[in-house]
């Protein structure tokens, strides 16, 4: 994976749920473009993160031995922008867990200035898919590409020592 759109995880549950942050700073390159003047985090990198944090989650629960890809999004709401300096929190929750893959339901907060509770950014229910291990094996060979070490690194961070992933 190229960019990760979560900085770490707040809670993970195996076989449940997860939390996870993603700080929103004005060094991001996205700012630049969208828009000038006016940093709004796109809804469709929002998205993503909160399919990061979905996918993991459902990687997690098998031990990362499936490739779990995205394969579709039947519904996405997003309520209002989230803007550079805001703080968005990313919670998922496994609605379902089978052989050829898995659904999660989402939902998108922020932390905004002066407010006590987060505010609701979005939220979203995301299909994941596991790839044919014979087949992704032709096609990818043994390496997990979808789970890299830096996704494990994070949640290795979270968990207790005894707890740590494999």
């Amino acid at each position: 994976m190229r960019w990760l759109w979560i900085d770490r995880f707040l809670e993970f549950q195996r076989g449940k749920s997860a939390r996870a942050v993603k700080n929103l700073s004005l060094a991001e390159d996205h700012f630049a473009d969208h828009f000038p003047g006016y940093p709004v985090m796109p809804a469709t990198l929002m998205l993503e993160g909160l399919a990061q944090t979905g996918g993991i989650l459902v990687g997690e629960a098998n031990d990362f031995r499936e490739k779990v890809i995205l394969a579709k999004v039947p519904r996405a709401t997003f309520h209002r922008e989230a803007l550079a300096g805001q703080q968005l929190i990313y919670d998922v929750e496994l609605l379902h867990l089978r052989p050829e893959g898995a659904s999660v339901q989402g939902r998108i907060t922020a932390r905004l200035p002066g407010q006590a509770a987060p505010a609701p950014i979005g939220e979203a229910e995301i299909f994941f898919a596991h790839l044919d291990q014979a087949r992704s094996k032709l096609i990818f060979g043994d390496r997990n590409f979808v789970f890299t070490g830096e996704m494990r690194h994070m949640l290795e961070r979270l968990l207790p020592p005894s707890g740590a992933v494999p």
